[in-house]
Order: C-alpha cells, then structure tokens, then sequence
C-alpha cells in the first residue's frame, strides 16, 4: 500500500459563533467544540484511507487554550499525523479569529484516534504518511511516542474496568 502525503487529508472548516453555542460565560461550549474537533477528524481519516466508515478509538487530549467567543469564527483544521496497521491518529487544532480585529490565536489542539473498517466491520489496513511541512514533519516523528503512551493507556484503562461495579445505586449494601 502507498503511503500519502499528510496534506492530503487535511481538513478545513471554519464557522461563526453562534449564540445558541455559548454557556454561560459567553464562550464556546467545550461539547460543542468537540463535536467539531470528531467531525473534522473524522473526515481526515475517511480522507486518509478511503473507505465507507472509520470510527473513533480514542481521544488522547483536547486542550483548551483560550476561550472562543462570539465575536469570533473558529476554524478547525485536522489531518492525519502518524499511523498504525488499522490505526491513524488525526491532529486537530483550532483558531479563534476575531472578526472585527483579524486577531488570530490557538484556541484548542487535540489528537485523536481512528480505526478504518471494511465492509464486514472489521479493521483494514491504512495508507502511511509522508509528512512535508515542519508542523507535519514534527507530529509524524513524535507520533510513535504518542501511540506508546496510548497502549499504555489503553491498557490501564482495561485494568480499572475491571474495578468498575455494573450493580444499580439501589442494589448496593
């Protein structure tokens, strides 16, 4: 298989802030973010390995820098920085411009993980990438620490589910 260039999956999407997105400190719902952060993600991977479905494995962080009001678009850009056999781990970050001022900083970074399935569900093998630019050249070469640290992760976190109790409130004594 044939890797490709990170670019290739880049993902572009800019919108306004709108007020039914604002809590309570009129900025931008974290939730509401996030929904922006998987859908963009989401078609970086699809992009990536050209097939019907990928789904969500993992979101490793979404750190939130500044807050995003409604003066501001906010446009998130993702495309895919490292993969596995079946994996690809999607980088994901987000600029809050200030419409009125031009002002442009980073809002929210965020990387997460998808698995590329066939038609019978299960996982396929993924293209490589080859990175161009110093930003996708940087995240390529730390990518293989990233997916380390998400087995690990992975894995304790299979621990602690063994831990977790499924009896109801009232079922407890």
């Amino acid at each position: 298989m044939e890797a490709k260039l990170a670019k290739e999956s880049r993902i572009i999407n800019t919108a306004q802030v709108l007020s039914c997105d604002l809590n309570n400190y009129n900025t931008l719902f974290g939730g509401v973010l996030m929904k922006k952060l998987d859908d963009a993600a989401t078609l970086s991977a699809r992009r990536h390995s050209r097939v019907k479905e990928c789904v969500t494995a993992s979101t490793d962080s979404i750190d939130f820098l500044c807050p995003i009001n409604q003066t501001d678009s906010v446009c998130v850009e993702s495309f895919v920085t490292y993969t596995g056999k079946t994996s690809m781990e999607i980088f994901c970050k987000v600029i809050a411009e200030d419409i009125m001022t031009g002002e442009r900083r980073i809002a929210a970074t965020a990387f997460l993980t998808f698995v590329a399935l066939g038609e019978n569900k299960r996982p396929v093998e993924v293209p490589g990438i080859i990175p161009e630019s110093e930003e996708e050249k940087f995240l390529y070469n730390t990518g293989k620490e990233r997916a380390e640290m998400r087995k690990f992760r992975r894995q304790k976190s299979k621990e602690l589910a063994g831990y977790i109790s499924l009896k109801k409130p009232w079922d407890e004594e």
